[in-house]
């Protein structure tokens, strides 16, 4: 087993401006290796200042436009990875990658050839998925997201979801190692009271659906309460009755304490995994879910949760009403949920950068 402590360590990360499943991921890769050094293309320290410490560079994005809302400058990102100089004297290079971190500028000497690991969250989506930007543009994203993927010696996909999408991207092969929930936060408490409210968590962004719940539950007339911030925060609350209350990001504790008194987790995306619902099943929320993407690694149908099977109001609402209908076991479900524990994806990670580093030296 290699001495961990001893490894010059660098991590990789697309942005930090805003909160999500990979920044958790990117934590957990911080408690297992404390004393790296993180190198992003935009670093908000007001949203973010536990990772301080460890801050090593950040591109010539990172300024107060592109922290706020760093989409328009999506084009530019590319060219800002390629200026990210990584140095050579590192053992091991993580990127925590949607796309761009992976593309990071790794010097080498002849005699030194860090191992790269990947942890790809999704191949780059704004190339791969439903074009935003022109066609030529697309064009030369794809192009330089495939090369790019061949830069880590090994990629880890996020889910069996995004194992088949690197397949399809990049033609390479991947383990996966779904992201970790962090027990110690999120857990089952049996003797919470259950509140007649239902669920949705996330930021508020168009892929997420949010529409499409308020407009279920204006219909149904039950109480939905939605944690989280975004673009879509006013447009959301102008479509929302009195029935739908939206509300900042709690601290965690409270953000646990609604896990365990709501009904259910009400959500209509497709992700490339879904950290909030793994994290809501370990408190034995059970999850009303799109039948697509991560989901269908998180939820077991019947059992866990509920699927439908379009992203209408009419089919969430028929589902929130079938499961008005059932009963879950609330134990079983955080019971479960415990095949995505933290604990568990460290020991994945270890064995495999264990793997890796013992192969790289021969």
């Amino acid at each position: 087993m290699t001495e961990f402590k001893n490894l010059k360590v660098a991590i990789l990360h697309d942005c930090l401006n805003q909160q999500g499943g990979a920044e958790r991921v990117l934590k957990t890769f911080l408690e297992i290796f404390p004393s790296a050094d993180l190198y992003t293309l935009i670093f908000d320290e007001k949203k973010f200042p536990e990772f301080s410490k460890n801050l090593k560079q950040t591109s010539f994005l990172n300024f107060s436009a592109a922290r706020r809302n760093h989409y328009p400058f999506i084009p530019l990102m590319p060219l800002a990875a390629q200026t990210m100089t990584i140095g050579n004297n590192y053992d091991l290079i993580i990127s925590s990658s949607s796309g761009y971190a992976k593309g990071f500028n790794i010097r080498h000497r002849h005699s030194h050839h860090p191992v790269h690991i990947c942890y790809c969250h999704t191949p780059l989506r704004y190339a791969w998925s439903p074009p935003r930007f022109t066609t030529p543009l697309s064009y030369i994203l794809k192009f330089w997201d495939r090369q790019t993927s061949k830069n880590p010696n090994l990629i880890i996909a996020n889910s069996e979801f995004i194992k088949d999408k690197i397949k399809k991207a990049y033609g390479q092969n991947s383990q996966v190692i779904h992201p970790p929930v962090d027990n110690n936060i999120f857990y089952y408490e049996p003797k919470s009271s259950q509140e007649n409210f239902y669920l949705m968590v996330g930021r508020l962004v168009p892929y997420k659906h949010f529409d499409i719940a308020i407009k279920a539950f204006n219909q149904l007339g039950l109480k939905l309460k939605i944690i989280g911030r975004g673009l879509e925060e006013k447009k959301l609350k102008k479509i929302a009755r009195e029935n739908i209350e939206l509300v900042g990001f709690p601290d965690d504790f409270e953000l646990n304490r609604n896990y365990n008194r709501a009904r259910a987790l009400i959500f209509p995306q497709i992700e490339d995994f879904g950290l909030v619902a793994a994290e809501a099943q370990a408190c034995g929320l059970p999850v009303i879910a799109y039948r697509a993407g991560g989901a269908l690694e998180i939820i077991e149908n019947g059992k866990t949760g509920v699927f439908f099977d379009e992203q209408s109001e009419k089919s969430l609402s028929l589902a929130v009403q079938k499961f008005e209908k059932q009963k879950f076991d609330r134990a079983y479900i955080a019971h479960r949920a415990g095949i995505f524990s933290k604990d568990n994806f460290k020991v994945k990670i270890k064995d495999i950068i264990d793997r890796e580093l013992n192969h790289s030296l021969g």
